[in-house]
């Protein structure tokens, strides 16, 4: 596009070939007023034309198309942020998915051997039918919370594989991410920093800069133009009052002067896209700042859970611990131990999913803040 604008600063040189034959001293022809008597020939040459001024229109224009390059820069770098984003919510919830399935595997393990060790004690008589019941119950459990982890595990894979644009699923063996720095207190200091940073919000103050220009080159239409003419070529065959060779410079002035109102109206236009442009900058700028605002508040419910999650697990884990100490101890029921394994096993999975729930949610609000790398 700047090319193509640009190209009215330079010559315009056409090559020309005319051949005419025609009565002598013809002056008129039909359909035109005629300023020169035609003559009988053959004449073949150039015709240069460079423009001298237009009062900046075309520098106006020139400076629009650059205008408007460098917004399609920054809009392609809005969509390349899409695709990181959409890579690492994808990547968390594949590594979230990883972690509920090693959870569940551990439980199904661990209820496993506890479901042994049970059947041998009521092969001794020191534990009853009922306890055995509940313990293959819980591991029935147990299985049932494996085979849904792995199905989860398996759609985050195919989410990822279709994220990174491939078109089948693989097994990624993924590298685990450290927690980021912990977020500000308000959300105010991050919508400042998406104002400078969010590139859809730079490509279309870009594009409303580019219309200010154009609108201003639109204006212009109603200046003169002035441009220099060249021609020069040879006849080599024709009436013989015709010299063998032509040459001539001169200078072209445009004036316009009346037509229909065209000028006027496409400055009007440009005019109100220029308003419009503006208006959309302060909506996008508006959606912005509530973008952000939400980002963080969701990172923020996300770090909170962390830690209860992160507490619940070790009360959990503490709450199993002395379960199986009294039921070992007989002084606990199989319903008490049962529930203490499926609290466990709860809050195992759940404080592993929500740690890349947290990540997912930072790289949401990094994307919103123009930040994701």
């Amino acid at each position: 596009m700047v090319k193509e604008v640009r190209s009215a600063r330079f010559p315009l040189v056409t090559g020309l070939a005319t051949g005419v034959d025609a009565q002598h001293s013809t002056i008129l022809a039909a359909g035109a007023l005629q300023t020169s008597s035609l003559y009988t020939r053959f004449a073949s040459g150039i015709a240069v034309n460079q423009l001298i001024t237009d009062f900046r229109r075309t520098t106006n224009l020139v400076k629009s198309a650059e205008l408007r390059r460098q917004a399609q820069s920054d809009s392609g770098q809005a969509a390349r942020q899409e695709v990181l984003l959409q890579v690492s919510q994808a990547y968390f919830q594949l590594l979230g998915g990883n972690a509920a399935v090693r959870a569940a595997q551990a439980a199904v393990n661990n209820r496993a051997i506890t479901l042994r060790q049970i059947r041998a004690l009521q092969a001794s008589s020191l534990r009853s039918t009922l306890d055995v019941r509940f313990a293959e119950v819980t591991l029935s459990q147990a299985q049932l919370d494996l085979v849904q982890t792995e199905n989860l595990a398996g759609e985050a894979q195919s989410n990822l594989a279709a994220a990174l644009g491939l078109n089948r699923t693989e097994a990624f063996t993924l590298a685990d991410e450290p927690n980021p720095a912990p977020l500000e207190a308000t959300p105010d200091s991050s919508v400042q920093e998406a104002m400078s940073k969010r590139p859809d919000l730079a490509a279309l103050n870009l594009t409303r800069d580019a219309e200010r220009l154009y609108a201003t080159a639109e204006a212009r239409l109603k200046m003169p133009t002035v441009s220099a003419l060249a021609t020069a070529g040879a006849v080599p065959a024709g009436d013989p009052r015709l010299p063998e060779t032509y040459s001539a410079v001169g200078v072209d002035i445009t004036i316009p002067i009346l037509n229909g109102g065209l000028f006027s109206a496409r400055r009007a236009e440009a005019e109100e896209r220029t308003a419009a442009a503006d208006s959309d900058v302060q909506a996008l700028v508006n959606e912005i700042a509530r973008q952000v605002r939400e980002a963080w508040l969701e990172a923020n419910t996300a770090a909170r859970r962390l830690d209860v999650t992160t507490a619940l697990l070790a009360e959990s884990n503490e709450a199993l611990r002395l379960a199986q100490t009294r039921y070992d101890a007989g002084l606990g029921s199989i319903v008490e131990l049962s529930q203490a394994q499926f609290n466990q096993t709860s809050a195992e999975i759940q404080n592993a999913t929500a740690r890349y729930d947290y990540l997912s949610r930072r790289a949401a609000l990094d994307y919103t803040i123009g930040d994701l790398q």
